[in-house]
């Protein structure tokens, strides 16, 4: 017999979750929206669905998220930040430029085969006609942009702009190479892939002459 201290299983066999801070809450939720919403895309999904999955009751879901959009959209900033994050680590982790180009190119594969999929609501959203979803895709592409082309404006004659249009094409093939090689399941391994797109893309940026040296 099922002890009173116990919460009672929901149908996927999980037990409804005790209180919770609110932060590790909205924390929990968007970790099931992103199983839900990763699993179904966003119009398949409901809200239903994410609460059982979370084991919480859609009363609770809503009193973090006021609908789905605006769950979605949390869950889209998150996954942005995360992104950006993980550019910006790259760039900082030497000075070396062509281990950076190397360590930029493999923090997109690392983005793309993580095995929760939340690549998918960045880049391959079923809700990219939603002008608020645009907009936060762009935003976080041209963020990573901005940080690649910070570094080749510091080590090159290059103006901004043309830095920023060289920035642009480095994310462009980092991460259209990265989707295209997880969805081929290709024989590739993700280590000697990301190595070759770095190859090519070393190659390219390496030709531009050094600017600033003292």
């Amino acid at each position: 017999m099922t002890s009173s201290a116990e919460a009672p299983p929901t149908a996927e066999g999980r037990t409804r979750s005790m209180r919770l801070p609110r932060v590790a809450r909205r924390n929990q939720l968007l970790g099931a929206a992103r199983e839900v919403f990763v699993a179904q895309g966003y119009h398949a999904a409901a809200m239903d669905d994410i609460a059982e999955r979370a084991g919480v009751s859609k009363p609770v879901l809503y009193q973090h998220f006021p609908g789905k959009l605006e769950l979605y959209l949390a869950l889209l900033d998150q996954q942005c930040e995360i992104m950006v994050d993980k550019i910006r680590s790259a760039l900082d982790s030497t000075h070396d430029n062509k281990m950076r180009v190397a360590a930029t190119m493999d923090a997109y594969f690392d983005f793309v085969e993580h095995e929760t999929g939340a690549f998918r609501l960045v880049f391959e959203s079923d809700l990219n006609n939603e002008p608020s979803v645009r907009e936060r895709v762009a935003d976080a592409q041209l963020e990573c942009a901005r940080l690649i082309s910070e570094v080749i404006t510091e080590d090159t004659d290059l103006a901004q702009d043309e830095a920023m249009l060289l920035a642009v094409g480095l994310t462009g093939i980092s991460q259209v190479t990265a989707r295209y090689w997880l969805a081929s399941g290709s024989n590739v391994s993700r280590d000697t892939a990301s190595r070759l797109i770095s190859q090519l893309a070393w190659r390219g940026i390496a030709k531009f002459p050094m600017g600033h040296q003292v």
